[in-house]
């Protein structure tokens, strides 16, 4: 006996099927409005399937869009914080230009009272020693500076040179405790010699009557007395006067006017010729710049000589 079904004509069938049923239903579809009832509903039974087919799709699109939205966002954080550091260093670079430009105009201001030729310099080092107060600067033989020559900041003397080397010097600052100067009191010319006392701080007034007029406050100037130090230049104010009763002198101390903790540029004066050196000499240790800088103060041209 053959089977009832065989597998042979079955596929033919189920397309017939297949094609009629969907002819029907779109003839229903057209001629009964109570189709678009049943086709809603049949939309909202498939959504779920079509939900589930497009969320792999989705995710992937989303996952692109999220990783090419990072990327961008970390090369602008990127670019963004190269420029708040390119702004930063220029921001800093002015400012240090500009603090630098009004301490050199503070210094050509103060240069300008002696008309006196000079050089300026700027700090190389400190010295280690707490028991000392010196430093070095960037000019040396070569620029024309000798030992001995006044150094000065923007505020006052700040001390002298006590070593040369070809291109750098040695300076001892009048804070040091073995420095000492022959100063005067500004306001009424009385004379006295100022030494270090070993603070940046503080000077002694050496050798002070008791009945001398001094007071708090007054302005001690180089009295030119030694001929190493010119006449004029601010030394130190007078910062305390203790009379000691049956005492011949009374203690007297001075704050310096130079920022000597402080300062980074100075000048260095050339008042006079080097001990021991003539004119002429003198005039060709001295480098162009110095010499252009020293005719440019006493108001020669290039082609004037020194008088």
């Amino acid at each position: 006996m053959k089977p009832l079904f065989s597998h042979g004509p079955l596929p033919g069938y189920r397309l017939f099927l297949c094609v009629l049923t969907a002819s029907a239903l779109m003839f229903a579809d057209t001629r009964f409005t109570r189709m678009e009832e049943v086709r809603a509903q049949l939309s909202t039974l498939v959504a779920p399937i079509q939900w589930a087919v497009s969320l792999p799709s989705d995710i992937l699109t989303w996952g692109s869009l999220a990783l090419s939205d990072q990327r961008a966002l970390l090369e602008e954080n990127r670019r963004l914080r190269e420029q708040i550091l390119t702004l930063s260093h220029r921001v800093q670079h002015m400012a240090s230009l500009t603090a630098e430009n009004v301490r050199l105009r503070e210094l050509l201001s103060a240069s300008r009272q002696g008309d006196m030729p000079f050089i300026t310099a700027e700090l190389l080092s400190l010295d280690p020693d707490p028991f000392t107060h010196q430093m070095v600067v960037d000019r040396g033989r070569r620029h024309g500076v000798y030992v001995g020559q006044p150094v000065m900041d923007a505020s006052g003397l700040v001390g002298q040179v006590t070593a040369v080397s070809g291109y750098s010097s040695r300076v001892l600052t009048v804070a040091d405790a073995s420095h000492a100067l022959p100063v005067q009191v500004n306001r009424n010319g009385l004379r006295f010699i100022v030494r270090g006392s070993g603070r940046y701080d503080a000077l002694k007034v050496l050798h002070v009557p008791d009945t001398a007029d001094i007071r708090e406050g007054d302005l001690l100037i180089t009295s030119g007395l030694a001929g190493r130090f010119p006449a004029g230049y601010p030394v130190a104010r007078v910062a305390e006067v203790v009379h000691d009763p049956g005492q011949p002198f009374a203690r007297v101390t001075a704050t310096p006017v130079a920022q000597l903790q402080r300062s980074r540029h100075f000048l260095l004066l050339f008042p006079t010729p080097p001990p021991g050196a003539d004119d002429e000499a003198w005039e060709l240790e001295l480098s162009a710049d110095a010499m252009e800088a020293a005719r440019a103060v006493i108001g020669l041209d290039a082609d004037q000589e020194a008088p």
